[in-house]
C-alpha cells in the first residue's frame, strides 16, 4: 500500500500502541462485568499483570529503538524512570508502612498522614512529567506502593474515590474526545490503522486462547478470556495521548539537536533543555480512539453473553446431607461476616456430632468487603504460618476455630480462609470453594443479627445470601442467631426442633437433625405438619417423606429425649400460630425453605 512519508514513518508506533494491554483496564472490566471472583476473572487478572508489564516495557523499547538521533535522550528517560521507582519503593513506601504501624487497629488514620500522601502523589506526578514520562507514571507507581486495605488504602479510597469517579474521570473523558477531529481523517489512514487494530485484536485473542486450549479450558471460556485480554481503555488512551506530545526536560546540554522539536529552556548556558517528540498526529489519534471505543464497546456484551459462572453449578448435581453417608466425612463450609457469629457457628458444628466414626471437615471463610485495593484475595490461614493479608477481626475468628479443633481431638479438621472481595461478587468465591472442596452444606449467617444493644442489620449480606442460595452446588443453611444456641449449656440438653411439612428441603433439614440426634446432649423433637387443605398429591414425594420419617422413628425408638408428634394446619394463619407457640421451646429449630 502506498502511503505518504509521515504515515509510513508512524506505522511502528501505531502497531505498538495497538498491541499493549493494561492491568488496570482488565481489572476494571472484569469488575464491571461482576466476574472478578470467577475463574475467568482471576485468570484474566493474573495474565494481565504479566502481559501488561511485558507489553509496556516492550512499548517503551520499540518506540525509541529506531530513533538513532535520540539514543542519549532515551537512556536518560530510562535512568530517570528507574530512579523514580527506587525513590517510591525504597523511600516513600517505608514511610507509608510506618504510618500504618503507628495507627492502632480499628482506628482511623490521621489526617496529617493522608495529607502527606497527597503531597507525595503530587511530587511523584511532577517528577514523572519533568523526567519525560506521563504524569500518571509516578502517580500509578506510588499507588502500587501503598499498603493495601485498611487503614491506609481504605482511607485513601474513602477520601478521593467520589471526587475521582464523579468529577475527574468524566472531565478527562470529555478532554480525550475533544482531541478527536473527525474531519481530519482520510480513508487511506483509516485503512492502515484498522488493519493494525484488527491484527492486534486477532493476536491478543489467539495469544490468550492457545495457552487456554493447552490447559483444557472449554472453547467458549477461552474465547471469552481472549476478548477480555484484548480490550483497551483509559490507560491505553493515556498512552496514545502521550504519543501525541512526548516531552522531556533534562539537565544536559550535550544531547543531539536533531530531535523532532527542540527548545532551550535557558538560552544563556543551555542547562535546562526541553525535547518534544511527536509520535502521532491528530488524525491517527482520532482513528485509534474511535477504533478502541468501537471494539471495547462491542466485546463487553459478547463476554457477558458467552460466560456465565453460575452455569458451572447448574450442570452438577447438588450434594446434600441426606445423601452423605454417616460413616463418610461430612464437609461443611461456614461463612462469617462478623466475629460475633463465631460462637453460634462453633456450637452448631459441635451439635453436628463429629466423632471418630463420623468425622467432619469444616471450611470457615471470613467474608470481608474489599476496600483500598483493586484485586480480591482469598487467604488460606495455614497453622504455624503468618498470613500476608489480615482483615479486621480475622485473628479472633482464627483463634476461636483453632481452639475448637483442638478440643475435638482429631474428630474435626478446620481449614480457615479470609475472602477479601467486593460483596457484589463474593458469592462466586464461596460457591467455587464449595465446589472445589465438595462440601455438603454451606452455612451463612442471616443478614439481621440480634445483639444485646439491638438488631444489627448487615445490608450487603442479604444480597450475598440470595446469590449463594441461587448458585451454591450443595445445600445451604441460613443461621438466624438469637443468642440461644451460643450460650453455654453445661450438662443440660440442647432442645432441637424440626418442623417437617413436605418436600426435599424439609427432608434435608430432618437429615441434619438425624445427625444431631446422635449427640449425647441433644434432644430432638420432630413436629410433622399435616396440611389438610392440600389437594395435589405427588406420590413420589410422599413416599420419600415417609421413608425419612420412618428412619427417624427407628433411630429414636426407646430414646426418651427424642419425640415425634403430628400437627394439623388448615392455612398459613394456623401455621404461623403454631410456629409462634414453639419458638421459645427450643434452642435450635431446623426448617426447610417454604416455597
Amino acid at each position: 500500500m502506498e502511503m505518504d512519508q509521515y504515515l509510513h514513518d508512524r506505522v511502528p508506533y501505531i502497531a505498538v500502541f495497538q498491541s499493549v494491554t493494561t492491568f488496570h483496564v482488565i481489572v476494571c472490566l472484569v469488575t464491571d462485568l461482576k466476574l472478578i471472583n470467577s475463574e475467568l476473572g482471576q485468570l484474566a487478572i493474573s495474565s494481565s499483570m504479566i502481559s501488561g508489564t511485558c507489553s509496556w516495557s516492550l512499548a517503551i523499547f520499540f518506540l525509541f529503538i529506531d530513533r538513532d538521533e535520540t539514543h542519549d535522550l532515551i537512556a536518560l528517560i530510562l535512568i530517570t524512570a528507574i530512579l523514580l521507582v527506587m525513590i517510591i519503593f525504597f523511600l516513600l513506601r517505608p514511610i507509608m508502612i510506618w504510618m500504618t504501624r503507628k495507627t492502632s487497629e480499628g482506628k482511623q488514620i490521621k489526617e496529617t498522614y493522608v495529607t502527606s500522601i497527597f503531597i507525595m502523589l503530587l511530587g511523584c506526578a511532577f517528577l514523572s512529567e519533568v523526567f519525560g514520562h506521563h504524569v500518571l507514571f509516578g502517580a500509578v507507581t506510588l499507588g502500587m506502593a501503598v499498603p493495601h486495605g485498611p487503614p491506609l488504602g481504605s482511607a485513601l479510597v474513602n477520601k478521593i474515590e467520589s471526587f475521582v469517579s464523579s468529577i475527574l474521570l468524566p472531565s478527562y473523558f470529555v478532554f480525550s474526545v475533544a482531541g478527536v477531529n473527525i474531519f481530519s481523517i482520510h480513508l487511506k489512514t483509516v485503512t492502515v490503522v484498522s488493519i493494525f487494530g484488527v491484527s492486534s485484536f486477532i493476536g491478543k485473542v489467539l495469544g490468550s486462547m492457545l495457552p487456554a486450549f493447552y490447559f483444557k479450558i472449554p472453547p467458549s471460556e477461552a474465547f471469552s478470556l481472549g476478548l477480555v485480554m484484548s480490550c483497551q481503555g483509559i490507560s491505553d488512551v493515556l498512552l496514545i495521548q502521550h504519543g501525541r506530545f512526548l516531552s522531556v526536560m533534562t539537565l544536559f546540554s550535550s544531547l543531539p539537536y536533531s530531535a523532532t522539536h527542540f527548545y532551550a529552556y535557558s538560552a544563556e548556558n543551555n542547562i535546562f533543555l526541553l525535547y518534544l517528540l511527536q509520535l502521532l498526529d491528530t488524525q491517527i489519534y482520532s482513528i485509534m480512539v474511535i477504533n478502541m471505543l468501537f471494539l471495547s464497546g462491542t466485546f463487553t456484551p459478547i463476554i457477558k453473553l458467552l460466560y456465565d459462572p453460575s452455569k458451572r453449578y447448574e450442570s452438577c448435581n447438588k450434594r446434600t446431607i441426606q445423601h452423605t453417608s454417616l460413616h463418610m466425612e461430612l464437609r461443611i463450609l461456614a461463612c462469617i461476616y462478623h466475629q460475633d457469629s463465631t460462637p453460634c457457628i462453633i456450637r452448631l458444628l459441635e451439635l453436628t456430632n463429629p466423632t471418630a466414626k463420623t468425622p467432619m471437615c469444616c471450611y470457615a471463610v471470613h467474608l470481608v468487603q474489599l476496600t483500598g485495593s483493586l484485586v480480591p484475595h482469598l487467604v488460606h490461614h495455614e497453622p504455624g504460618k503468618s498470613a500476608k493479608f489480615h482483615a479486621k477481626d480475622s485473628s479472633h475468628i482464627i483463634n476461636a476455630f483453632r481452639l475448637y479443633e483442638q478440643e475435638c481431638n482429631g474428630n474435626v479438621v478446620v481449614n480457615l480462609f479470609t475472602s477479601i472481595s467486593p460483596f457484589s461478587t463474593i458469592h462466586e468465591e464461596v460457591c467455587r470453594l464449595a465446589a472445589e472442596k465438595s462440601t455438603s452444606l454451606v452455612i451463612i449467617p442471616f443478614h439481621k443479627q440480634w445483639r444485646l444493644h439491638g438488631i444489627k442489620n448487615i445490608v450487603e449480606a442479604r444480597s450475598v445470601n440470595r446469590h449463594i442460595l441461587d448458585m451454591a452446588p450443595c445445600s445451604v443453611g441460613i443461621l438466624v442467631d438469637r443468642g440461644t444456641l451460643s450460650a453455654s449449656k453445661n450438662n443440660n440438653l440442647y432442645e432441637i426442633g424440626v418442623l417437617f411439612a413436605h418436600g426435599r428441603d424439609d427432608r434435608e433439614a430432618l437429615a441434619y437433625g438425624l445427625r444431631m440426634a446422635k449427640h449425647s446432649k441433644a434432644a430432638l423433637t420432630v413436629i410433622h405438619l399435616i396440611d389438610l387443605a392440600r389437594t395435589s398429591q405427588d406420590y413420589h414425594e410422599m413416599e420419600l417423606d415417609s421413608d425419612i420419617i420412618t428412619e427417624y422413628k427407628i433411630e429414636s425408638a426407646g430414646k426418651r429425649r427424642h419425640s415425634y408428634r403430628q400437627e394439623s394446619v388448615n392455612d398459613c394463619v394456623e401455621l404461623i400460630r403454631l410456629i409462634t407457640s414453639v419458638e421459645n421451646s427450643f434452642d435450635l429449630i431446623l426448617v426447610g425453605q417454604i416455597l
